[in-house]
Formats: C-alpha cells, sequence, structure tokens
C-alpha cells in the first residue's frame, strides 16, 4: 500500500511539473534561459541575453507559415526598426518544431528574414525549449523585458491582429516608449491572438 500511495505521489509530481513547465510567465518575472544559445539565421549561435540593449529586449515567437503572422509581417518588421530606435533589442524565436522539415525549416527562416528586411535576430527554438520555458503558446506572440531582464509586457502587437488598418493602440509601442521615458507600462497584459505553436506530437 505504501509503495502504490508513494507511485501515486510521484505521479502527481511530475505531472505538477509539466504543469508548470506551461504555465504564463507573470508580469515582473525574471527572463528564463536567459544564456539559452539558439541558432541566429545568421549562422552564429545567440542568447536571448546577447540581444539586450540599453532599455531591454523584445521576444517575440513567431514563424514563416501563420496567417496571422502574414498578416502582420510589415508590423513586424516595422517593430525590428522601431526597436532600434528605442533602444530595445528584438529577437525572434521560431518554435514550430513540427514543421522544421517544411515551410519552418531553417534554410526557410533564412529566405524569410532576407525577404522580409527584418533588422532584427531570427532563432531557432530547438524543441520549442523557450516557448515551454516563457509558457508562450501563439504566433506572434511577445515578450517584453526591460533592462533589468524583469517581465513588462505580453501579449498582441497592437489591438487588430488582423486588420493593421482598424488599429486602435499599439500595445508594443506604447509599452517600449513608457518604459523609454522611464514609466511604468499602463497596459502590462493583453491577449494575443494568432496560431498555436507546433509542438511535435508525443508518443
Amino acid at each position: 500500500m505504501k509503495k502504490v500511495t508513494f507511485l501515486f505521489c510521484l505521479l502527481g509530481c511530475f505531472c505538477l511539473m509539466a504543469l508548470k513547465s506551461n504555465l504564463l510567465l507573470p508580469i515582473g518575472s525574471d527572463m528564463p534561459m536567459q544564456e539559452h544559445k539558439m541558432l541566429d539565421v545568421s549562422g552564429k549561435d545567440l542568447s536571448m541575453k546577447d540581444a539586450v540593449k540599453g532599455n531591454g529586449v523584445l521576444v517575440m515567437f513567431s514563424c514563416n507559415t501563420c496567417p496571422y503572422v502574414i498578416k502582420n509581417e510589415e508590423r513586424i518588421s516595422n517593430l525590428s526598426d522601431f526597436t532600434t530606435k528605442l533602444d530595445f533589442g528584438m529577437i525572434v524565436l521560431n518554435s514550430n518544431e513540427a514543421y522544421r522539415n517544411g515551410e519552418d525549416s531553417y534554410k526557410s527562416m533564412q529566405e524569410f528574414a532576407i525577404e522580409k528586411k527584418l533588422n532584427c535576430f531570427y532563432v531557432v527554438d530547438k524543441d520549442y525549449q523557450v516557448a515551454d520555458a516563457f509558457g508562450a503558446n501563439r504566433t506572434p506572440e511577445c515578450f517584453l523585458f526591460d533592462k533589468n531582464m524583469k517581465l513588462v509586457y505580453h501579449g498582441a502587437i497592437d489591438d487588430n491582429a488582423t486588420d493593421a488598418a482598424a488599429v486602435t493602440r499599439n500595445h508594443l509601442v506604447e509599452a517600449m516608449t513608457e518604459i523609454s521615458q522611464g514609466k511604468a507600462v499602463s497596459i502590462p497584459d493583453t491577449k494575443s491572438v494568432g496560431c498555436s505553436i507546433k509542438r511535435k506530437a508525443k508518443n
């Protein structure tokens, strides 16, 4: 009986750990896996810490294939320029491991970065390790960290994922502007709208 109870407790611990790994990172959290190296489209191995600039860093989970990403391509490209202007770094992570042999392959990522003129790092999140650590589930999904590597904003790029002409508030632009002015982020959390991150099916 004691052995059975122990096994159930052990199983419960494993389930709790698995659940915890997929919980969304709370506002104010330290950036997990800061020094974890990932392959960039430049051919270099880079970490999120390498991308940090004077005011912080924008970490975005994205891909080549999601219709929502396609609708946001110009906005993502503009963000890569805006972050530089306000002294934020920007690193885009492709966590679609289930599509790695297709349109989200490393070669396709390189072609995408050139075609879209991304002025930021674009890296492979192998086996979606960072996505799991962040609790990220969507593309695009954004996490903005300040210079102390504290999470200050999570969510969408703006308030209309499907129609750029109908946007009334640019959440990320507002958050970065506020941080660069020494203010707290007025709206630190919004709902991400996008495709699911394509994790591999478990056997």
